[in-house]
């Protein structure tokens, strides 16, 4: 790559320079997250991952894919990069720990105005990050710069993850029965949806980020909204290894309870959650104030403070909220599965 530079592409706004310098600067950061079964090296055409199905009857592959969305927008006001990878990873492997898939390796993509090599590092340092918090190999990745269609300091960050599991282990709800007890697993904040409403209400752009604020308890507004989405992976393979039983299990992301908990339930069930089994932490409460907004608005819109709800046999509870908490994972029996229409109630 020595002699590669082309003076005609690079007034037509594309350095390919600069993203050379890119993938030297995260070379050390994606070996970080190198486990069993990643072959070659950083820069080659395709991510090479020989898995070991050792002990599996019958291995399902099981992917997921997404992005950080308008969160990204605070990263860029507030000019801090490093986490917003975390949060990328975090949407792809806990849709797929959903089946009971173990996350093998991930691939990111990022578009930008214009390549800004340490910026670019950056957010590479927060995708590294998460695929360690998960347990995955980030096995390659792409960047590239969109002149004329991105502002010189725009960019977009997405992902996708590839995970394994047996197929007389793939968690998909058939085995939910009535009884069953409701875990819900205690989400950082935000996370990584409703950031179009949140800017909206919160005017981010004209709002003090930077301030403590004391109904966030000493953490400024920009802290608050950025706070990485928590990973789950470790928690519910704490679980799986303890013997716990899960039954179904719901990410809750983009249309909260409401759309999320009824896509793990199955036809003659409903998933009875109780508000107060669980505490709401403050920054839905700002948001909800500075908007006005419906309290069945903020249910059908964030997690409130449960990033994943879980079933499980009732008989088990205790045994899972003891794991859970082994792992530093905070977490309440919130509810039960009683007989419905294959929806959600909040009461």
């Amino acid at each position: 790559m020595k002699n590669s530079h082309s003076e005609s592409y690079a007034a037509a706004g594309v350095d390919v320079t600069a993203g050379y310098e890119a993938v030297e600067r995260i070379k050390p950061m994606v070996e970080s997250t190198y486990i069993p079964g990643v072959m070659g090296a950083l820069g080659g055409f395709g991510g090479l991952f020989a898995p070991d199905f050792t002990g599996m009857k019958k291995p399902v592959l099981v992917s997921g894919t997404d992005g950080v969305g308008t969160k990204l927008k605070i990263a860029m006001l507030l000019d801090k990069h490093n986490t917003i990878g975390i949060d990328c990873v975090a949407m792809c492997v806990n849709d797929i720990v959903c089946g009971g898939a173990t996350p093998l390796f991930f691939l990111d993509y990022i578009a930008c105005g214009k390549n800004h090599p340490a910026r670019i590092a950056s957010i590479v340092e927060g995708v590294a990050e998460g695929c360690r918090q998960a347990g995955c190999a980030l096995v390659g990745g792409e960047t590239a710069e969109h002149p004329g269609m991105m502002a010189d300091d725009d960019y977009d960050l997405a992902g996708f993850a590839v995970g394994v599991v047996d197929e007389d282990k793939i968690i998909d709800g058939k085995a939910l029965s009535k009884g069953d007890a409701l875990i819900g697993l205690a989400s950082t904040g935000v996370h990584s949806n409703g950031f179009s409403l949140v800017r909206k209400v919160l005017d981010v752009e004209r709002a003090d980020l930077a301030s403590p604020r004391a109904d966030l308890g000493g953490k400024s507004l920009g802290e608050a909204l950025l706070t990485p989405t928590r990973i789950y992976v470790r928690a519910i393979k704490a679980l799986l290894s303890g013997g716990v039983d899960v039954h179904a299990i719901s990410h809750i992301t983009g249309g909260g309870f409401y759309e999320n908990v009824p896509r793990m339930m199955r036809e003659g069930l409903t998933a009875r959650i109780h508000l107060d089994a669980f505490p709401r932490p403050a920054i839905f409460h700002v948001i909800q104030q500075a908007g006005n907004i419906p309290e069945r608005d903020m249910y059908n819109t964030f997690n409130m403070g449960l990033g994943m709800v879980l079933a499980l046999p009732a008989h088990q509870a205790g045994t899972a909220l003891e794991l859970l908490r082994a792992t530093g994972q905070s977490a309440w029996q919130v509810g039960e599965v009683v007989p419905g229409d294959g929806g959600v109630e909040l009461v």
